[in-house]
């Protein structure tokens, strides 16, 4: 498009202006006046021409990343308030702690479990606002498993359980859950079971008395009947003892330590396993702890004999039995080998719960309660011990028993245990 020569404009206004003068000399000799109104439509024509176009201030491609971001940006911040409205309302506490511990920032439901307040504890180490209690001895170590059934500092009357986990770079996360009601819950069940048990115990001992008193030979036809009568009435006694010594190491938090010599009380295992088997199981004892154990004499043996009569009772006719007692790396373990059954992967994890059986058959026809392997568990626990169990079926079981230094003692009065 051709563009206008820069002189015309000038000469165009300046006729404009000799026009107006003899507009205005013509209309009465008012040149000045047709002079004024000449150069006021001029300088508006001139600004209306030369007003500078409407540009944009960012490129169509800048404009569309801006309005991206914007978009992203404010869904963002919607979902972080959501996530915020949500974490709020959790019935579990949740507090975020820096590398320091301090509070960065805690729900509702911390405030009436921990008694934190904001806005005064953030930003505050937590320790330093909770009064002193296992938690905060918890709190302390470097290493640490989730603490259980301690008291809530925000309610005294409620217990809570807690863990910590690891967050973001160099954060933390604490979550504290309620489990006032599943303790009130375990303790109705345990109450019952004992009441229950009690109760029992008496009838079952009439019952199975009076069955002893009849003689077989006085009713050879009820010979097989009274025979099969007090073998169950003995397992259902075995059962009702069972659970009476459960409910007391279920409500018992220590144990009255005593010296436990370990080289009579794997001899007297073996016999046991000896009388069990009746010389259908090869039993051997290897040991070369040199150790004796701090514990209750009565609960050990229990809870190690139970393993022993497990492995003669699943053991088929021919099969081997192995008792050890030895060192290991972190204290010494005591472990009973078999050559039985074997036991699936499937069910290692629940073999300590009350009453769960691998072969319901199998079990009933050996003798077993199964509550056996709950008993070892929770005298282990009340010794700092722990239950390993490995097993591949067609081949075999291991159970043994890990106990810490702090449950071991040189032998004395030179017991030894070989």
């Amino acid at each position: 498009m051709p563009t206008t020569p820069r002189w015309k404009l000038p000469a165009a206004c300046l006729a404009a202006l000799v026009a107006g003068a003899l507009f205005g000399w013509l209309a009465g000799g008012h040149v000045a006046s047709g002079v004024a109104i000449v150069a006021i439509a001029e300088i508006v024509l001139l600004l209306t021409r030369d007003r500078h176009p409407a540009r944009p201030i960012m490129s169509p491609t800048a404009a569309a990343k801006h309005n991206r971001l914007m978009t992203r940006t404010r869904r963002l911040a919607s979902s972080l308030r959501d996530l915020r409205r949500t974490a709020s309302q959790l019935p579990d506490g949740v507090v975020l702690l820096d590398a320091d511990q301090r509070v960065r920032w805690f729900n509702h439901a911390a405030e009436n479990l921990l008694g934190l307040r904001s806005p005064h504890d953030r930003g505050a180490p937590l320790g330093q606002h909770l009064p002193a209690s296992e938690l905060v001895d918890w709190l302390r170590q470097d290493e640490r498993e989730p603490l259980h059934d301690t008291v809530a500092p925000g309610r005294p009357d409620s217990q809570i359980s807690v863990s910590l986990l690891p967050f973001g770079r160099h954060q933390q996360v604490l979550l504290a859950r309620d489990t006032s009601h599943v303790t009130r819950l375990e303790q109705m069940r345990r109450d019952f079971v004992a009441n229950v048990s009690h109760e029992l115990r008496t009838p079952l001992t009439v019952i199975h008395g009076y069955l002893e008193l009849i003689d077989p030979e006085d009713a050879p036809a009820l010979a097989p009947v009274l025979g099969e009568m007090r073998a169950q009435s003995k397992r259902m006694g075995q059962i009702v003892e069972d659970l009476l010594t459960l409910s007391r190491l279920e409500t018992q938090h220590r144990v009255e330590d005593e010296r436990v010599p370990m080289a009579p009380l794997l001899a007297t295992l073996r016999k046991e396993a000896e009388a069990l088997s009746q010389g259908r199981h090869r039993v051997a004892v290897e040991a070369d702890a040199g150790l004796d154990l701090l514990g209750s004499p009565k609960d050990l043996h229990s809870a190690l004999s139970n393993l022993v009569s497990n492995a003669v009772r699943y053991t088929p006719a021919g099969g081997s039995i192995t008792i050890r007692w030895q060192r290991s790396e972190d204290g010494a373990t005591y472990s009973v080998s078999d050559t039985g059954y074997g036991i699936p992967a499937s069910h290692l994890a629940r073999l300590t719960e009350r009453f769960y059986r691998v072969s319901s058959s199998r079990s009933r026809g050996s003798g077993g309660t199964g509550l056996g392997l709950s008993i070892v568990k929770h005298v282990l626990n009340l010794h700092q011990a722990r239950l390993s169990i490995t097993s591949e079926p067609g081949r075999g079981s291991t159970f043994a028993c890990h106990f810490g230094p702090e449950r071991l003692l040189a032998p004395a009065n030179g017991h030894d245990e070989s």
